[in-house]
C-alpha cells in the first residue's frame, strides 16, 4: 500500500477557440469553451500512483463544498480517500487555453486550508505504508502537528515534494524532490546560476537544512540531480520530449519515485526510472490526459502515439523497420540510418526476448529487449523503439501503421511478409542495401573461436 498525503485540488481546464480580439482591449475572444475537470495537487499524485496498479491511500483535508464533491467522485475507484475533515473551500484552479496553449489561470479557494484532526486510520495507514508521498502544495497540511507525526512515525520510505509555501520535510524523509527553481529558492542566495555545479551545491545545502536522506532536484528537459549530501552526484539525463504538456510532471516523477522505493528499488534506481516516467507522462498529454489508458497497457512505447501524430499532421512520412538487434553492429546503423533517410520519423520495431528465444534458440537472446531499446534510443537517426512480442511484426505494423516499411538487403528479391499487411492501408514495404559480411550471428560464432 502506497499512502499520499497532502493538498487535494480541482483542476479545470476551459479550452476553446480564438479567432479575434475583442474590440475594447488586445485580448482574445475564447469561443465555443469545453470544460474538463480532473484532480489536482495531491489528488493527481494518487491517480498517477494508482495507474501502475498500487493500492493507494489518499489522506487530505476535503469539505463539503461543490469542488470536493466534484473531486470524490473524481478519484472513485481509483484511490481509496481518508479524509481530514475541512471547514474551508477547495482549492479550484481554472486554465483558460486555446488549444494547446494557456491564456489566463483563475484560482478560488483561498491560500490556505482550515482543518481538524489527522484521523487514527490515517495515522495507522501512515505508519504501515510501503511507502509513503508528501505532495505539499502549500495549504497547510503539512505544518499541522499530528500530520508530522504521523510522517515521522512511518515505517517506510517518505518521499517529500515540497512547495515554496509548505512546512519543511521531517528529518525522516527518505527524498525530497524540488524542482530547480524550488532548490533554489529555498537554498537562497549563496550559490547563483544553473549548471550542475550550482544545482549540486544546493542539494547538498538542502540535505544539511533539512537532515534528509537525499535531495533529487528535477530539472525539466535536463533530467533530474541526486546528491545524498556528500560525493559526487548523479546526474539522470532525460530523454527529449517535443510537444507535450509539462503540467503535473512533478507529480508524475514524485509519484514515480515512490512506487518504485515501496517495490524495494534503492533511491537512485527509483530516481532513474522516475525520470523515464516523468518524460513519458509529459509525451501523452501530461495532467489533461489524467484518465487515458496506463502506458503498460498501451500498444506502443510511451510517446510513439504522439510522435505519430506530429509527423501526420505535418503532412510528413513514418518509417518503420524491425529485427532482433541482438549486437547492434556495423550493418545495422548502415540500414537504420538508410531507413531514416526515407521520411520524417523512424520507429524501430524489436522483437521481445520470448519472440527471440522462439526464433534464434534458447541461448539467444545475448542481451535483453530493455537493454536493446536503450541502445537503438541513443542513436540519433531512431526515434522511437517499439518492443513486440509475437514472431512476426504484424500486429505492431497494424497499430503504428507505418507509410514506409524497411529491411536490410539480405530480404533482395524475396517477398517480405509484412509486405501484405502494409498493402492494406496503402504503406509501402522497400528492401535497402545491405552492408556485407556483418551479422549477429557471425559475430556470435568469431566470439567463440
Amino acid at each position: 500500500m502506497i499512502v499520499v498525503v497532502g493538498d487535494a485540488l480541482l483542476d479545470v481546464d476551459l479550452v476553446g477557440s480564438a479567432s479575434r480580439l475583442t474590440p475594447d482591449a488586445p485580448v482574445p475572444v475564447v469561443e465555443d469553451v469545453e470544460r474538463r475537470e480532473r484532480p489536482g495537487g495531491a489528488a493527481l499524485a494518487a491517480v498517477i500512483a494508482a495507474r501502475s496498479g498500487a493500492d493507494v491511500v489518499l489522506v487530505t483535508p476535503l469539505g463539503d463544498d461543490d469542488g470536493a464533491r466534484r473531486l470524490r467522485e473524481l478519484l472513485a475507484g481509483r484511490v481509496r480517500l481518508i479524509e481530514i475533515p475541512a471547514t474551508s473551500p477547495t482549492a479550484v484552479k481554472q486554465r483558460i487555453r486555446v488549444g494547446d496553449h494557456s491564456v489566463a489561470r483563475l484560482d478560488s479557494g483561498g491560500s490556505s486550508a482550515t482543518f481538524g484532526a489527522l484521523p487514527a486510520p490515517a495515522a495507522d495507514a501512515i505508519r504501515d505504508a510501503a511507502a509513503v508521498l508528501v505532495a505539499d502544495y502549500g495549504r497547510g497540511t503539512t505544518s499541522a502537528a499530528d500530520v508530522r507525526a504521523a510522517l515521522s512515525a512511518a515505517r517506510g520510505p517518505v518521499v517529500w515534494d515540497p512547495h515554496p509555501r509548505g512546512a519543511d520535510p521531517v528529518p525522516s524523509t527518505r527524498l525530497v524532490t524540488p524542482n530547480g527553481a524550488e532548490a533554489a529558492r529555498v537554498a537562497g542566495a549563496d550559490v547563483t546560476g544553473d549548471g550542475l555545479a550550482a544545482v549540486g551545491a544546493r542539494a547538498q545545502a538542502l540535505i544539511a537544512r533539512w537532515g534528509v536522506g537525499a535531495v533529487a532536484v528535477t530539472l525539466g528537459s535536463r533530467g533530474a540531480l541526486l546528491s545524498y549530501g556528500e560525493g559526487a552526484p548523479m546526474v539522470v539525463p532525460a530523454v527529449p520530449v517535443t510537444g507535450g504538456d509539462p503540467c503535473g510532471a512533478g507529480d508524475s516523477f514524485a509519484a514515480a519515485v515512490t512506487v518504485a522505493l515501496a517495490g524495494g528499488a534503492v533511491t537512485g534506481e527509483a530516481v532513474t526510472s522516475a525520470v523515464a516516467a516523468a518524460g513519458a507522462f509529459v509525451a501523452r498529454g501530461g495532467a489533461t490526459a489524467w484518465d487515458a489508458v496506463p502506458a503498460a497497457a498501451a500498444p506502443a512505447a510511451p510517446g510513439v502515439d504522439a510522435l505519430l501524430e506530429r509527423v501526420r499532421a505535418a503532412g510528413g512520412t513514418v518509417v518503420a523497420t524491425g529485427g532482433c538487434f541482438d549486437l547492434l553492429h556495423a550493418g545495422h546503423v548502415a540500414t537504420l540510418r538508410a531507413a531514416r533517410g526515407l521520411g520524417d520519423c523512424l520507429v524501430v520495431c524489436i522483437n521481445s526476448d520470448d519472440s527471440v528465444r522462439r526464433l534464434k534458440g534458447p541461448t539467444r537472446p545475448l542481451v535483453t529487449a530493455a537493454d536493446r531499446a536503450r541502445v537503438l534510443e541513443a542513436l540519433e537517426f531512431v526515434d522511437a523503439v517499439v518492443v513486440f512480442d509475437e514472431d512476426t511484426p504484424s500486429a505492431v505494423l497494424e497499430q503504428l501503421r507505418p507509410d514506409v516499411w524497411a529491411k536490410g538487403g539480405d530480404y533482395a528479391g524475396a517477398d517480405l511478409p509484412e509486405a501484405a499487411v502494409l498493402q492494406t492501408w496503402g504503406g509501402q514495404a522497400v528492401v535497402l542495401p545491405y552492408l556485407d559480411g556483418h551479422s549477429t550471428t557471425a559475430l556470435v560464432e568469431r566470439s567463440q573461436v
